[in-house]
C-alpha cells in the first residue's frame, strides 16, 4: 500500500497479556499483507496489477476484488462521481478505499481478541476500540500540512467517531484528482472524523477532489466531523471539533 501501519495496544500486564498482544501482531499482519497481495499497484504480480496491464479482464478477477469495485463504484454515485475508483488515464485503482478496508477488517479481528483497548494507524488513518487505559480517550494529532513537526489539534476519539481519515496534498503531492476543471483543491488537507474508517477514508478524498460544494453536502448527508485546511493556511472546523468558549 506503500505505507506504514502500526498498532497500539491496551491490555493485562504479564505473559497473558503478552500471548494476546503477539497473537494482535500476527493477525493485523497477515490482513494487511493480504490486502497488499491482491489490490496493491506497488505490486507488479498483484491481481490489481495484472488486471491494469491487460493480463486478465475484470469480469475474470476474483469474487473479493469485485466486491471492492462495486463498492467503489457504490460510493461514486453516493458521492456524485467526485470519489471514483477510476484515474484519469484510465487504470482501475483501488486505493483509494483498500486501505480502509483493510484497517476495518483488522479492527474486527483485535476487537475479537479480547484486548481492553487498541488503535490502529494505517498511513494516517486511524480507527480506535476500548481505551488506552482506564478513564482516558484515544487522543490523534493533526498534523500541519505547513509546518510537518507541528501538530493543528488533538482531538478525542470518543463516541461515535471512533475513525478518522487525513487526505490531502502535505504528504504525497498532489496525488488527488479535483472535480474543479482547471483549479486545484481549495483545501491542502482535510480530516474526517467519522464512526467508521470507510466512511472516513472516502469523504476525506472526495472533500479535497470535490471542494467546499462536496464539504457541505457531505456533512449534511453523514454524521461526521470535519477539520480543514485551506491552501492559505485558515482553518475550517464543523461545529463537534469547535472547542467552547470559556
Amino acid at each position: 500500500m506503500g505505507t506504514v501501519v502500526s498498532l497500539r495496544l491496551a491490555g493485562p500486564a504479564g505473559d497473558a497479556g503478552e500471548s494476546v498482544r503477539r497473537a494482535a501482531h500476527a493477525a493485523a499482519r497477515d490482513t494487511f499483507r493480504r490486502w497488499d497481495e491482491r489490490f496493491s499497484l506497488y505490486r507488479a504480480d498483484s491481481e490489481l496489477s495484472r488486471i491494469a496491464r491487460g493480463d486478465i479482464r475484470l469480469t475474470d478477477a476474483s469474487r473479493e476484488l469485485r466486491d471492492c469495485y462495486a463498492l467503489a463504484l457504490d460510493w461514486r454515485d453516493r458521492t456524485n462521481g467526485v470519489f471514483t475508483p477510476h484515474r484519469a488515464d484510465g487504470v482501475l485503482d483501488l486505493s483509494g478505499i483498500v486501505k480502509a478496508l483493510a484497517i476495518h477488517e483488522a479492527g474486527g479481528v483485535l476487537a475479537g481478541l479480547g484486548l481492553a483497548g487498541w488503535s490502529i494507524n494505517g498511513g494516517g488513518d486511524i480507527l480506535v476500540g476500548g481505551r488506552p487505559t482506564p478513564g482516558s480517550d484515544w487522543m490523534s494529532g493533526i498534523v500541519d500540512p505547513l509546518h510537518r513537526g507541528a501538530v493543528l489539534a488533538g482531538v478525542p476519539q470518543t463516541g461515535r467517531m471512533r475513525a478518522v481519515a487525513t487526505s490531502g496534498s502535505a504528504e504525497r503531492g498532489e496525488h488527488i484528482w479535483t472535480a474543479l476543471p482547471g483549479a486545484p483543491s481549495p483545501y491542502r488537507q482535510v480530516s474526517v472524523f467519522a464512526g467508521d474508517i470507510v466512511t472516513a477514508d472516502v469523504i476525506a478524498t472526495a472533500i479535497v477532489a470535490g471542494g467546499e460544494k462536496t464539504l457541505d453536502e457531505s456533512t449534511d448527508r453523514w454524521s461526521i466531523e470535519v477539520l480543514a485546511v485551506l491552501r492559505d493556511g485558515r482553518l475550517l472546523a464543523t461545529p463537534g471539533l469547535r472547542r467552547p468558549a470559556s
